[in-house]
C-alpha cells in the first residue's frame, strides 16, 4: 500500500486514469511489469482489444491504482491475454517493420 499522501494521491490519480480507459474501451484487464528504476508498468488491454499503458514510480502505487479502479490484473502477459490485443498496421510497421522489410512508420 501507498504510504504517503503523495502516494496515496498518485494511486489515485492512476486510478482515475484506467478508469478512463476502461469505459472508452468497454472494460478492461491489466498487467504490471517492472520496468527497474522507473518503477512499475501498468499494461491494460481493453475488452474491444485497444491497449495502452502505464507507468507509477512503484510497484505498490501500480497495484494500490489497480486495486482502486476495480482492474483484473494478470500474474503474466501469456499468449491468452495477449491474443486478446488488437494490433493494427501501424503497430506492425512500428514493432516489426524494419526487421522483416516492411515499410517505416512516417
Amino acid at each position: 500500500m501507498a504510504e504517503t499522501k503523495q502516494e496515496e494521491r498518485k494511486a489515485a490519480k492512476l486510478a482515475k486514469e484506467i478508469q478512463a480507459f476502461s469505459k472508452e474501451h468497454g472494460g478492461s484487464e491489466g498487467h504490471l511489469a517492472h520496468v527497474g528504476q522507473a518503477g512499475t508498468r501498468i499494461v491494460l488491454v481493453g475488452t474491444d482489444g485497444g491497449w495502452g499503458d502505464l507507468v507509477a514510480p512503484t510497484h505498490a502505487i501500480a497495484r494500490q491504482a489497480a486495486e482502486k479502479a476495480g482492474l483484473t490484473l494478470h500474474e503474466e502477459f501469456d499468449g491468452e491475454f495477449a491474443a486478446k490485443v488488437e494490433t493494427g498496421p501501424y503497430e506492425w510497421t512500428r514493432m516489426a517493420g524494419i526487421q522483416i522489410g516492411g515499410p517505416s512508420n512516417r
